[in-house]
């Protein structure tokens, strides 16, 4: 771990380390630190852009949801501590809304959710992100559909000209990491996978699926086996039919103790012209923030965990429909 700290042992010790130093420890004053002072963070509903940000959307958190608890299930991860290294981390948070927030007035609702944080880091520092929370879930819990909170959240921001923008290709900017992940088997397997899917190949999925697989998908939904995940992959799909599916970084790893796995993070980017997993179609131009992780085994892929925000596609939808 050259150019890191002594205290961490591999890099998987350093992302969920300071995740809980920063989160749980509440050592937000870390981030000066361990976050660079221009970093960009990404996700479905913003771009964020510099430290201060991070900082106050952090506090911001941390006052709806003062007990939250951050588990690292898994760190995929690629590159060296010399050129630097990108991590896919999952997480599953549990937190309690106590506080009044973006989410509303406190409900003291018990949460559990899942977040797929892609961090870049070199010398013991990030600084680049994309992170994908699972708001589907959250709101879901809070009992809230994702569509409504959507609306809502835009009349609360002042409107649609004055509302926090979703994040897309057109208010992204260029960060410093440009790597686009590694040469593993199980990542170039995946990535193969995910782009028969999204061509309509959906016989990919009893071909290359384990029969008893389990899914863990966007909402806080669950599945098993063949069916649900081509109800799944195919409602997305449908929705969005003429859209371009891109996978933008793709991690394979063999370790010790793990079943081989890899993570993808993707896009899919168009018009909102069929009917599928977001109701009637609309015509708008859509930007969906994907991530997915697999696990595979003997009988093909045995789990996966797939994150979108569906609110940020339903506040898509709406600004551009009214």
């Amino acid at each position: 771990m050259k150019g890191f700290s002594d205290r961490f042992k591999d890099f998987p010790d350093y992302i969920i380390g300071i995740t809980k130093e920063i989160w749980e420890d509440r050592g937000l004053s870390t981030l000066h630190r361990y976050y660079a002072p221009g970093i960009l963070v990404r996700s479905p509903g913003s771009i964020v852009i510099g430290n201060k940000g991070v900082i106050a959307a952090t506090l911001a958190t941390l006052a709806e949801f003062p007990d939250r608890e951050i588990l690292g299930e898994d760190v995929i991860w690629s590159g060296t501590p010399e050129e630097g290294m990108l991590s896919s981390h999952r997480i599953i948070s549990t937190a309690t809304h106590t506080g009044d927030g973006v989410y509303g007035k406190a409900t003291g609702t018990k949460l559990r959710y899942r977040i797929i944080a892609d961090c870049h880091a070199i010398n013991n520092q990030i600084n680049d992100e994309w992170l994908i929370r699972d708001q589907g879930a959250i709101v879901r819990q809070l009992g809230r559909d994702p569509s409504d909170y959507a609306r809502d959240l835009i009349r609360r921001e002042g409107g649609p000209e004055a509302c926090v923008k979703p994040f897309t290709p057109a208010n992204d900017r260029p960060g410093p990491y440009r790597g686009r992940g590694n040469d593993n088997e199980w990542g170039g397997k995946y990535a193969d996978i995910l782009t028969r899917i999204m061509g309509a190949e959906l016989s990919v999925i009893p071909a290359h699926y384990d029969r008893a697989c389990a899914l863990y998908m966007p909402g806080g939904a669950t599945g098993q086996s063949f069916g649900d995940a081509d109800t799944f992959w195919c409602g997305l799909r449908a929705a969005f039919p003429s859209a371009v599916f891109t996978i933008n970084h793709r991690i394979g790893r063999d370790d010790p103790l793990m079943p081989p796995r890899a993570a993808i993070r993707w896009a899919l980017h168009g018009r909102h012209d069929g009917w599928g997993s977001f109701g009637r179609p609309t015509g708008a131009e859509v930007y969906v923030m994907g991530a997915s992780h697999a696990e595979f085994g003997p009988w093909g892929l045995r789990r996966e965990y797939t994150l979108f925000d569906e609110t940020a596609i339903w506040k898509q939808i709406h600004l551009a429909t009214g």
